[in-house]
């Protein structure tokens, strides 16, 4: 169920904050002014990135813009979204690629159309970042593997089916089995910060949506995460890590 903003808008905010909002417009020029507010939200919420910890997880999710028996006639996203396919199946839209710390916080984000490859955006994201990148099978590629290995970066995925095995240290198998942790996050940024929805009337308003929608997930008092430093393991050896 999405969440009606019209509604807290017009039932709540005009009514109920006008002694700390004297100047509150209608609704209809508060969807008009949502648009200058973009940059604003951009530049904070780089601000609200968490701490490189040396453990990060990188996923991608499908943002739809509609559903895709309306994809035809569509028009406010006219050149700018293109058709993808997940494990799921076709989406037409936009895809939001993510990287977290093992506490759940935001590290990088980018927003791409559906149809671009999961690691192009790899090297821009993780230009800050060191220590070990936790992917799928969709980010399997020696060569950018050797790209980011070089500035202190060590991709670990799982092997592909048709690849030779390969010797992997032990708290690397751990953690790529908790790899599920931003599948979690996407799955919060949808149902509860509510990142997406089919009903947008202007592509700026859709990203002042996804940036709000990230920004409230900085904010979420408990977030996916996990515990995987050694004096939660007793049984395994310091070598391992």
């Amino acid at each position: 169920m999405q969440f009606d903003i019209q509604a807290l808008y017009t039932l709540h905010v005009l009514p109920s904050w006008r002694e700390a909002f004297p100047n509150l417009v209608s609704y209809t020029r508060f969807v008009e002014l949502m648009p200058w507010s973009l940059m604003l939200l951009c530049c904070f919420l780089h601000t609200r990135t968490g701490e490189i910890t040396e453990i990060s997880f990188i996923d991608s999710t499908p943002i739809n813009v509609c559903h895709n028996c309306r994809a035809h006639a569509h028009k406010v996203f006219k050149g700018l979204v293109k058709w993808g396919k997940n494990s799921v199946g076709w989406h037409n839209g936009s895809k939001l690629h993510l990287i977290i710390n093992d506490c759940g916080e935001l590290l990088a984000f980018k927003l791409t159309p559906a149809n671009v490859d999961d690691r192009k955006p790899v090297p821009d994201m993780t230009e800050d970042l060191v220590g070990k990148l936790f992917a799928n099978r969709r980010y399997v590629s020696q060569k950018l593997f050797e790209e980011l290995y070089k500035r202190g970066l060590e991709l670990v995925t799982k092997s592909k089916k048709n690849m030779k095995n390969r010797l992997m240290k032990l708290i690397d198998k751990i953690l790529l089995r908790k790899r599920a942790v931003i599948e979690s996050v996407n799955d919060h940024l949808k149902n509860i910060c509510q990142i997406e929805h089919s009903r947008h009337r202007s592509p700026f308003n859709f990203l002042v949506n996804l940036m709000a929608g990230l920004t409230a997930y900085t904010y979420l008092p408990k977030k996916p995460s996990i515990d995987i430093y050694p004096k939660d393991l007793p049984a395994l050896p310091p070598a391992i890590f």
